[in-house]
């Protein structure tokens, strides 16, 4: 699959003045942003459907405790 100037699809990320410390900076945010750590790290092994479940329970119950703890406020 192409993108419309006829290269692979993705992210792009343009180094100036020859700084790739600050390009490759900005490169680990872009892909803290689209999640790409977590998704490698939650498939480098294999995890039980059950596990699954009781690990998305439990962060519903945190999600729920903070939409709670910020309209008490």
């Amino acid at each position: 699959m192409r993108d419309d100037n006829g290269g692979l699809p993705g992210t792009k990320i343009f180094v100036k003045n020859n700084d790739v410390g600050r390009a490759m900076r900005k490169l680990k945010k872009v892909m803290q942003n689209e999640k790409v750590f977590q998704t490698i790290r939650e498939k480098e092994f294999f995890e039980k459907p059950s596990i699954k479940r009781k690990r998305a329970r439990a962060n519903a119950v945190k999600r729920w405790q903070k939409y709670l703890s910020s309209k008490d406020k």
